[in-house]
């Protein structure tokens, strides 16, 4: 008897939670505070990109290409052949 009240008590309680979890995050208040932050984070975004220091490119001339010279002595691999020759 007093095993099938707790787990009565138990469903009661992730019922009543999940209910209250829903009515906050469906309610209009929660609503209106999630898109006045999201506004307030695009402004914070801007004012900080608007602080930012813009650095010269230094950058320019710093690759040094290298001529590419083939290698014909390499030895070629066969692959069938190495499995057929049991």
């Amino acid at each position: 008897m007093i095993k099938e009240l707790k787990y009565v008590f138990y469903v009661a309680v992730i019922l009543i939670f999940l209910f209250l979890v829903f009515k906050y995050y469906f309610s209009d208040d929660h609503k209106k505070k999630f898109f006045r932050s999201l506004s307030n984070i695009d402004n914070k975004i801007l004012n900080y990109s608007n602080d930012l220091i813009i650095l010269n490119n230094d950058t320019s001339n710093i690759v040094e290409y290298v001529e590419y010279q083939k290698n014909n002595n390499k030895k070629k691999y066969h692959f069938w052949k190495l499995l057929n020759n049991d």
